[in-house]
């Protein structure tokens, strides 16, 4: 896992800072990012322009080896 910083540009909400980077959903991103941040939470819903975000972005591990099943010999 790697971690990226994130400058709010503009006044912005946390989901869509995380929207604008990933694309898609990513459940249990928000509260990682507020367990990394302290203190962002108590900014309100809208973070103001300048505050520094760290953001957890995981690393794709391979894809585990899927055993074959045979019905037949």
């Amino acid at each position: 896992m790697s971690i990226e910083t994130y400058i709010v540009v503009g006044d912005m909400m946390l989901d869509q800072i995380l929207w604008q980077r990933f694309r898609r959903k990513t459940p249990g991103l928000l509260e990682r990012v507020l367990d990394m941040n302290p203190g962002l939470a108590g900014l309100g819903p809208v973070i103001p322009n300048g505050t520094s975000i760290s953001i957890p972005i995981d690393t794709p591990s391979s894809p585990a080896a899927v055993p074959v099943v045979k019905l037949w010999d």
